[in-house]
């Protein structure tokens, strides 16, 4: 299975990093080895001293598509779920600076929470409430409402690249409120009151 992972998804996110608007969606890989094991604390790599948590709804390809077109999109998943994209910050300034990919800052070994992951048919997907507590508190607050593109219009997308395969995961992008982790933080996934995923930073 691959990682996929869309950025610039959420125009306040973009706005905090003051980066620029994409006029399409960007994308970057994970390798299956950047999934955190289920029960496994995160820990901060020693690369790095400023590692930032997002939020990010998650898709699951159910079976194999390529060239799939906006309109049949619904027939390629049937879960939606809940995770975290670590990023190095630090390692992606640099990276950024000398115009370099981003792997070394979000391709790093655990940094891809995948928490749960229901029947979509339980949500709104146009209107998909989640939420990521730190230590008890609410630091993202998002909603599937504001992204500059649908789940749907990400799953077409994708698939004119990458051939979409049954247990491929899609990072959907971050809503504001990114911040740093340190250690003993404890980071809760919340999708629509639902718990989706709980992990200890170590």
């Amino acid at each position: 299975m691959k990682i996929i992972c869309i950025g610039r998804n959420y125009a306040k996110h973009i706005a905090e990093l003051a980066n620029e608007r994409p006029e399409s969606p960007v994308v970057f890989l994970k390798p299956d080895s950047a999934i955190l094991p289920k029960r496994n604390p995160f820990f901060i790599p020693p690369f790095s001293k400023d590692v930032h948590y997002e939020v990010e709804v998650l898709v699951k390809i159910n079976k194999v598509g390529k060239h799939i077109s906006t309109k049949f999109a619904h027939k390629y998943y049937d879960t939606i779920g809940l995770g975290i994209d670590f990023t190095a910050r630090d390692v992606q300034a640099k990276c950024k600076e000398k115009g370099l990919p981003w792997e070394k800052a979000k391709a790093f070994d655990g940094s891809a929470v995948v928490g749960e992951f229901y029947p979509k048919e339980e949500f709104d997907l146009e209107n998909l409430t989640f939420q990521l507590h730190k230590n008890g508190e609410v630091v993202q607050d998002g909603n599937t409402n504001a992204m500059l593109w649908k789940i749907d219009e990400l799953v077409s997308y994708v698939s004119q690249y990458f051939t979409l395969k049954k247990g491929d995961i899609i990072f959907t992008g971050t809503p504001a409120g990114v911040g740093k982790v340190v250690e003993n933080d404890v980071l809760t996934g919340v999708i629509e009151g639902k718990k989706a995923f709980e992990i200890k930073v170590k």
